[in-house]
């Protein structure tokens, strides 16, 4: 049996009239936020206190968007008697996020942990050489880091910050000693 003349238009009529009797779903997005989930991948973060321009990252990037410089300075030794070392102090880190594929070998292969990923996706610039970002604007993001889930929640605290405890109320002891007055039978003893 051959199809009715016009039947066609009129499926797609009444397509067109059940669409536009639903409520639309489109989020209209400068306005209003998209709500992302918590481990999003946005840019790069930078956590310049851990780097030690190992140069890790900028090797392994398969389009060599990271650029590193650095610079060596000497070390005073920690106790007498010991000899001065040198250290790598970072001078530039930037990200040409033009270039920049997403792929996160870079944090990947960062031994220290000086590379995040960051929520943050509004760094649109009207300008291509405007999308390399320096360390400022990439440490920035790093305050955007949500902090990871924890593992075991019977798990012990980590060395690291145990050892940054540690160090803090050492500091705020010595501070503490040194704002305390002398008591009254004490002056004058040693």
């Amino acid at each position: 049996m051959p199809p009715i003349p016009g039947s066609g238009l009129a499926k797609g009529l009444a397509v067109t009239l059940r669409t536009m009797t639903k409520k639309t779903v489109t989020a209209q997005y400068p306005d209003t936020q998209p709500e992302l989930p918590p481990r999003t991948r946005g840019v790069i973060g930078l956590f310049e206190e851990n780097c030690t321009v190992c140069m890790l990252c900028a090797r392994e990037c398969p389009d060599w968007c990271i650029y590193i410089d650095s610079h060596k300075e000497t070390v005073p030794p920690a106790v007498d008697g010991g000899r001065e070392r040198s250290r790598n102090v970072l001078d530039r880190f930037a990200i040409d996020f033009s270039l920049c594929m997403y792929c996160g070998i870079c944090i990947e292969v960062c031994p220290f942990d000086a590379l995040f990923w960051s929520p943050e996706f509004e760094y649109a610039e009207t300008d291509i050489h405007e999308l390399t970002h320096e360390r400022d604007k990439l440490r920035e993001w790093m305050w955007t880091v949500p902090a990871p889930p924890a593992l075991d929640p019977a798990a012990e605290e980590p060395k690291e910050l145990a050892a940054a405890r540690k160090a803090a109320e050492k500091l705020a002891a010595a501070r503490a000693a040194e704002a305390a007055p002398a008591a009254p039978g004490e002056e004058g003893t040693g």
